[in-house]
């Protein structure tokens, strides 16, 4: 249970309204943070980005995780035209839960990063496996098309564990995606 704390003013105004601290942010175990509750910048490249975990309370139970990246954009490397994919990342966490707006910032830091969709797609979900250890997750990277041809990619790390019920990722295959 979150205990509320009295009533803060907004710093530099008096006429702001007033803003409701809670515990939440200040219990030890956020503690380590570093992008949650302040100003960040994005990252220059995704080797730069930093992506944050927080302890999965509910680890016990086994639960599918769904973050969708409708507008992830990336660099061809050839050419440094950009590339648009739709992302769609399911984990099965075990201890861990991406903090979601380091993988925001991990997400838009590609932003100026040339390389190739499969590259990009895998990087992501590798990262995400490196920090999490996650029981299962797979990525989708539905990209859409330069040249006349979409680009989808998959990476799954293994079976999907039993008893967990993984909704499709609702991406339909090609015909004029958006």
């Amino acid at each position: 249970m979150v205990k509320a704390r009295p009533f803060a003013r907004a710093r530099g105004s008096d006429m702001s309204p007033p803003i409701q601290e809670s515990d939440a942010m200040t219990d030890s175990k956020y503690s380590g943070l570093t992008q949650l509750g302040g100003a960040s910048t994005l990252p220059a490249s995704p080797e730069e980005a930093v992506l944050e975990r927080v302890e999965n309370t509910q680890g016990e139970h086994a639960y599918c995780v769904r973050f969708t990246a409708p507008e992830f954009t990336s660099l061809c490397p050839m050419t440094g035209q950009p590339d648009f994919a739709h992302l769609v990342i399911d984990y099965v966490p075990e201890g861990w839960l991406v903090e979601s707006k380091s993988l925001k910032l991990f997400l838009g830091s590609f932003r100026n990063h040339g390389a190739f969709h499969e590259d990009c797609t895998v990087m992501v979900a590798r990262r995400l496996v490196d920090l999490l250890a996650p029981r299962w997750l797979r990525i989708g990277g539905y990209w859409y098309p330069r040249g006349g041809m979409p680009i989808d990619v998959f990476y799954q790390t293994g079976p999907v564990p039993e008893g967990v019920w993984i909704p499709d990722q609702g991406v339909p295959p090609y015909r004029g995606r958006g």
